[in-house]
């Protein structure tokens, strides 16, 4: 069953009106809930909502008046009634999924409206990628915005991209329908110096009076934030203690608290509000980052507000930093965010406010999901070859092409290395004394090699260095075209041949992620749209997705998500070290180092 054209406020409020004033009986009427509203910060017992054409005309103590024969009556029973959680920051394309699928995946648990950063598949397919994004968006029965991505490449001259976003091509999208905003601006060093291209996109995203989203990857928060707050981004979501997110709020900025399937943010910032009481409309939740394991075993926003619960933070604090505060932030507060005459008749029904288990969901006045089932259709685009044939490596590759040369006579070799830092974006900058076996310098102990495989213009192109903090064991290797944000291909391994293996799997199967040990595949997850996202439904990715987990524990990795550390390794805008197809990244100084030390 598709969801009919829903209606703006302009063409319903004549009837929003009718029903509220009792002169027509209303679509849908939520009875005997308990109100929770967020504007207020109050829980009214003992209240009706009553829908008509997709929206709330009212909220009241008896909506009888307006009940007609041909009203369809959801009993609430007594349960809260809570607005449909909102994610302010996130790639649905983390969730190896399309919007269709992320969707569908994502609507049992509460989520009826995702402010989504496209720039993953923007850095393979360009703006017709976008495009592609954006109009699945616009297609599913409950509300994705699409932020238009910043920066492809993320750091100009330290990293090549499938394509690149031009200052043209972000003016032109602010004429979307689906557009609300500029994606983070990741470039944060581009901004504090005032590139002109990277003004240039900001200032197309305020003339268009929309909203312009921040990355502030950096620990400084001296005169290199100050300039960056004054390039014009309204929010982050890079922080990490408490301290970061101080700094947002008392700039103007909104501090965006993450809880991914590998970030873990909340906890160590929420202290602003539930220690040192600061005005918690000024933060919001978000995931950033959440693969479709997450989504299908743990959930989504549900997830992030149960945490922040947990964490100490009032629960009607919590909805609000997941609810109104996001509305707002973008200026859609009078369209989502909350149960009050005019928004979209996006409500949860639940029994508890601290477990906050998800009963029943509506969006715009539909019954989507109860009980943990999606009970809506979800349509699908149809995605053109040019979106699944996008991994091209020029030549099978062979274990000498991750050779890395010793210098001449050493028995060892110094290496700067990529240290991993469990459930955290930043990584750390490394070195290690490695031995040099047959000229070559090899990992040892918990050191193995890490390349980034050039996959968008078949150059054939391969970049080595060192990693840590993964713990495998064995002969084996783990290969992404998921690699933020450029998305060549990362190997992780321990074993050069097992290596080539991986790579040239993917590249035989379109992209997507795989484990190799012993020269036999462990795990397969397909991803053959852009090499990030695969249309299948969430649950089947999500199978995969787990095996693959397995696989990874099985070659002796313990990290938390340690998937989605493996994916960011090439995201040269997070300290400290990084990788990229143009060699090693140190991204403290947003310089290319040597490998080795000579």
């Amino acid at each position: 069953m598709t969801h009919a054209p829903f209606q703006s406020w302009a063409e319903s409020a004549p009837r929003l009106i009718a029903v509220a004033a009792g002169r027509a009986p209303a679509d849908t009427v939520i009875r005997g809930g308990q109100w929770v509203n967020v504007h207020s910060r109050e829980v009214l017992p003992g209240h009706d909502v009553a829908i008509a054409a997709g929206r709330i005309a009212c909220v009241v103590p008896d909506a009888a008046y307006c009940t007609g024969p041909d009203t369809q009556v959801i009993e609430a029973g007594g349960r809260y009634m809570i607005p449909g959680l909102c994610d302010g920051h996130m790639h649905i394309e983390s969730g190896m999924l399309t919007p269709a699928e992320f969707a569908r995946a994502v609507i049992p648990h509460g989520t009826t409206s995702m402010f989504t950063d496209p720039h993953e598949i923007a850095n393979v397919l360009g703006l017709p990628g976008v495009r592609m994004m954006h109009d699945e968006a616009l297609m599913q029965p409950v509300n994705i915005f699409t932020q238009m991505p910043s920066c492809a490449p993320s750091a100009p001259g330290l990293e090549t991209t499938g394509y690149e976003i031009s200052p043209e091509d972000v003016a032109e999208a602010m004429t979307w329908p689906g557009i609300v905003g500029l994606g983070e601006m990741m470039n944060f060093p581009g901004v504090a110096n005032a590139d002109p291209a990277m003004l240039a996109e900001i200032a197309a995203t305020q003339t268009a009076g929309k909203t312009v989203g921040g990355h502030y990857a950096s620990p400084d928060l001296g005169p290199a934030f100050a300039a960056y707050v004054a390039g014009g981004p309204a929010d982050d979501h890079e922080g990490t203690c408490e301290a970061d997110a101080i700094a947002r709020v008392r700039q103007g900025m909104r501090a965006m608290m993450r809880l991914g399937s590998a970030w873990y943010d909340v906890a160590t910032q929420i202290t602003a509000i539930t220690e040192k009481g600061l005005d918690p409309r000024n933060f919001i939740l978000c995931t950033d980052d959440c693969h479709s394991g997450t989504l299908v075993n743990d959930g989504h926003m549900n997830r992030v507000v149960r945490h922040a619960i947990a964490c100490g933070c009032d629960p009607l604090v919590a909805l609000q930093m997941a609810t109104i505060n996001t509305a707002t932030h973008f200026g859609l507060e009078r369209e989502i965010g909350s149960i009050t005459p005019g928004r979209r008749a996006d409500v949860i029904l639940t029994s508890d406010l601290v477990t906050l288990p998800i009963e029943t969901v509506i969006a715009r006045g539909r019954i989507v999901a109860r009980d943990g089932k999606g009970l809506v259709d979800c349509p699908h685009l149809h995605w053109p070859d040019a979106a699944r044939n996008t991994v091209h490596l020029g030549h099978a590759l062979t274990a000498a092409d991750f050779d890395i040369k010793a210098p001449e006579g050493a028995n060892t070799a110094r290496a700067n290395v990529i240290g991993v830092v469990e459930n955290q974006a930043p990584t750390r900058a490394l070195k290690a004394d490695l031995p040099v076996r047959d000229g070559l310098v090899e990992g040892t102990g918990d050191v193995c090699q890490i390349a980034l495989v050039e996959r968008h213009r078949a150059t054939g192109g391969v970049t080595n260095a060192f990693v840590s903090g993964f713990g495998y064991t064995g002969a084996m290797a783990m290969a992404s075209t998921v690699a933020h944000d450029s998305h060549h291909m990362i190997v992780v391994g321990t074993d050069r041949a097992q290596m080539a293996l991986a790579a040239n799997r993917l590249a035989e199967v379109g992209g997507g992620i795989t484990i190799f040990r012993d020269g036999a595949e462990l795990a397969l997850v397909e991803l053959p749209i852009a090499g990030l996202m695969s249309d299948a439904p969430a649950a089947e990715v999500a199978r995969a997705a787990d095996r693959m987990m397995a696989a990874m524990r099985d070659c002796g990795c313990t990290l938390n998500n340690a998937y989605m550390q493996h994916s960011l390794l090439a995201l040269v805008v997070i300290p400290e070290l990084r990788i990229s197809d143009l060699g090693l990244v140190d991204v403290r100084t947003f310089e290319k180092i040597p490998v080795l030390e000579t």
